[in-house]
């Protein structure tokens, strides 16, 4: 019998034949997307399940609020200044490398669709556990390993990972502003996150031409009109958290480097003054290592021996690390004290000319001090040694460009105010992705609301009661709103939540507010809103009273009721009250803006230009992309998707997708005729973004569709749900269905009154 012991990485369950061997290592056989590159990929919607997590019924809220924090700060610290001999310490003191650390797992945010951060502690995992500018990250997080292992799962990697960057600004002497924890740990590589188009064999920057790889993503040079970033992504370049510290392309100019500074760290939604406190702070502290040339570092974390355990970029130079480490080639500290919080850095970048010079070790661009009287830096290792400051492209570029040197030099003559604003710039770093404050758990949250966590006011009235729910729900139907209008508001006010950073949804009832209300998609809410502000004023003249909010979700969860009864289904769809209405103080209005749709097929919306902001992706993969940013299942998303259909709740009432003649009647006429063998569908234009369903008889259109209604029976995994609600037995269960999802969208930003 046939031992698989010397290839133990063929997965259980999986057939083990098929592959092939290169260089004594088994490979598996082409995936599905190999085969078939442009398939659709709705498997994306249940990754990370809770088949994967072992953790799955674990309370993780109750488990963290049994930690002593004090204690926990205290081993950290004491961890900090403490050094072992397989990964000594840079200058005795592992604090710059838990920044650097705690830094890169919250950077990879993107305000665009919200995903990456701090928040499931990715950086554990493929692609991001190998990146090359994530080089030996692995190490910190290894020497972290006794403190999560003493506090158990009560500690996710996600918080103490966070936490460690938090001490070790603090060991150094940086006041940070607050740590809220309640991250929990995803348990699976990402493999759903577009992360950009390139690919790099092995993560080395020596094995691909950097400006071929930079192109794919980006149009035009620095400096044109033109020059712009793909969306969603936001690092500068592949296998980066940021930019690259040599400048674009390592073309070592500042002024071109400062132009990706402000497109990055934009697309990571921090603003110029953010940036520069950022950037400074970070640069206060710690080294750049560059002693080894890349092509000799061994391959990264994924694809590094099985001996070598999960820990990867193996250094055969010297001892292979201490003075020997090798990150991203660039060697040198920034200030003459590199485990201290101080201003030097700022102070020495405008004090000094600095020129432009080779790494003699790894040929990386990178700038020091022209006059011979700067300060010198320790050796992180060797006693009595000194080195010359060092400055990146990148630090040189906030030196010339305009904006960014106004900044840098108002910091450097008030250091206080740049301490307060690094902290602060540090805490929306690490917390961003995190959502509503009511998420964060431990003393140390911060007690100042920021602008950027969306926040909302504080109830100035009692949850109204089912009395008054009956009351309104009267004054709702006598309102002469159509269901068609209801729901399609209702659905508007919630749609815009995101599960990846928890923001959006309808609470608050920004849906009434800029720029929400003023978005193409929502134009048709805009008379429901106002005639719901008619039934609030009515109703809030007696004792109780009721948030807009609540009245918008209470209208759609009304119009459900009214067509699924139009349907022959009674049913009462669930509504909790308690949400509130933000103000416009409240409100983000440049943050906010980036949740606003590219596509919905929900509501059946494509952006005018959307082949000009999104050229490389169809309306349907976006579309997948909104049903996963929902949190939805592929039969959720199917379900959703039919009855908003029937509902008649396309964005400009147009019939797309409407396949029946009982609009507002909850049935599976969607489903029936999306299967049905009756009709065969034709192009009605030559991109093949809209068809016509014609009849085989007669030849004649009986209904019209676009690309988001035709892929739920074109898509063989998306049809194969849709035929059990086109089936004779299918109404009961997608009404139910219906209204189970419906209530989930619904819910889907209440963290007031769920779990976080």
């Amino acid at each position: 019998m046939t031992q698989y012991t010397e290839y133990d990485d063929v997965l259980a369950g999986t057939c083990p034949f098929g592959g092939h061997t290169i260089g004594g290592a088994y490979t598996s056989s082409p995936t599905l997307s190999d085969w078939y590159p442009n398939r659709l990929r709705v498997e994306q919607l249940h990754r990370d399940g809770a088949a994967a997590n072992p953790l799955s019924d674990f309370d993780y809220e109750a488990a963290f609020n049994t930690i002593d924090l004090a204690e926990l700060k205290a081993d950290l610290r004491h961890f900090m200044t403490t050094s072992v001999s397989w990964w000594p310490s840079d200058y005795g003191n592992y604090a710059p490398q838990m920044i650097r650390m705690a830094w890169h797992s919250a950077g990879t945010y993107r305000i665009a669709d919200g995903r990456g951060g701090a928040g499931q502690a990715l950086q554990r995992f493929a692609p991001i556990n190998s990146w090359w500018d994530n080089g030996n990250t692995d190490k910190s997080r290894r020497l972290l390993w006794p403190i999560k292992k003493k506090y158990g799962n009560a500690l996710s990697w996600a918080d103490l990972m966070v936490l460690a960057g938090n001490v070790a600004l603090e060991v150094m002497g940086f006041p940070t502003t607050g740590f809220g924890g309640g991250r929990r740990d995803a348990w699976e590589a990402d493999d759903g996150t577009y992360w950009g188009p390139e690919y790099i064999e092995n993560s080395n920057p020596e094995s691909y031409d950097a400006m071929v790889m930079r192109s794919q993503r980006w149009t035009g040079e620095p400096g044109d009109s033109d020059y712009e970033l793909e969306q969603p992504l936001a690092a500068s370049h592949q296998a980066l958290i940021y930019v690259n510290p040599e400048g674009p392309n390592e073309n070592g100019i500042p002024e071109e480097s400062a132009v990706d500074i402000r497109i990055t760290f934009g697309r990571m939604a921090m603003n110029d003054e953010e940036t520069v406190a950022l950037i400074a702070g970070g640069h206060a502290f710690g080294k750049s290592h560059g002693k080894v040339a890349a092509d000799k570092i061994g391959a990264p974390p994924e694809i590094a021996p099985m001996e070598a355990m999960g820990m990867g970029w193996n250094n055969p130079e010297g001892k292979g690390f201490a003075e020997y480490t090798m990150t991203n080639g660039i060697e040198g500290a920034w200030t003459p004290d590199p485990t201290q919080w101080d201003n030097s850095y700022l102070e020495n970048l405008f004090a000094y000319e600095w020129e432009k010079i080779e790494n003699p070790d790894t040929g990386a661009t990178q700038w020091k001090p022209i006059d011979a009287s700067a300060p010198k830096t320790p050796d992180a290792h060797l006693e009595g040694v000194e080195h010359e400051l060092m400055m990146m492209t990148s630090d040189i570029a906030l030196k010339v460009d305009p904006v960014y040197r106004e900044i840098c030099l108002r910091f450097r003559d008030d250091f206080d105010y740049f301490t307060q604003e690094f902290s602060k710039a540090w805490y929306k770093l690490t917390h961003r992705d995190m959502g509503p404050k009511s998420r964060y758990l431990g003393p140390e949250v911060a007690e100042e609301d920021f602008i950027w966590q969306d926040p909302l006011p504080v109830a100035q009235h009692p949850v109204v009661g089912d009395e008054g729910i009956g009351r309104l729900k009267q004054a709702i139907l006598d309102s002469g709103l159509t269901v068609s209008d209801l729901a399609y508001t209702a659905f508007s006010a919630a749609v815009t939540y995101r599960d990846t950073d928890k923001r959006g949804g309808a609470n608050g009832a920004r849906l009434a507010l800029a720029p929400q209300k003023d978005w193409a998609v929502n134009r048709r809410t805009v008379d429901v809103v106002a005639r719901l502000r008619g039934v609030m004023a009515d109703f809030n003249t007696g004792t109780e009273k009721v948030s807009l909010a609540d009245l918008i979700v209470l209208g759609g969860c009304v119009a459900v009721e009214q067509a699924a009864r139009a349907a022959g289904e009674d049913v009462s769809v669930p509504f909790t009250p308690g949400r509130v209405d933000a103000t416009d103080e409240q409100t983000d209005i440049r943050q906010f803006q980036w949740l606003a749709p590219v596509v919905d097929g929900f509501r059946n919306f494509v952006m005018d230009d959307f082949a000009t902001v999104a050229p490389k992706v169809s309306p349907e993969q976006m579309f997948l992309d909104r049903a996963g940013l929902l949190s939805l299942s592929a039969p959720e998303w199917v379900a959703l998707t039919g009855g908003m259909r029937v509902l008649g709740c396309n964005h400009d009432g147009s019939d797309h997708g409407v396949f029946t003649d009982r609009v507002g009647v909850l049935s599976t006429d969607f489903f029936d005729n999306l299967t049905s063998t009756d009709y065969e569908w034709s192009k009605a234009d030559e991109a093949g973004l809209s068809f016509t369903l014609d009849d085989r008889g007669t030849g004649q259109p009986v209904f019209r569709a676009t690309r988001n209604d035709l892929v739920f029976g074109s898509n063989s995994q998306l049809r194969a749900v849709a035929e059990v609600y086109a089936a004779s037995d299918g109404q009961s269960r997608f009404v139910r269905d219906f209204v189970a999802v419906w209530d989930k969208v619904m819910m889907a930003d209440r963290y007031d009154v769920k779990p976080g």
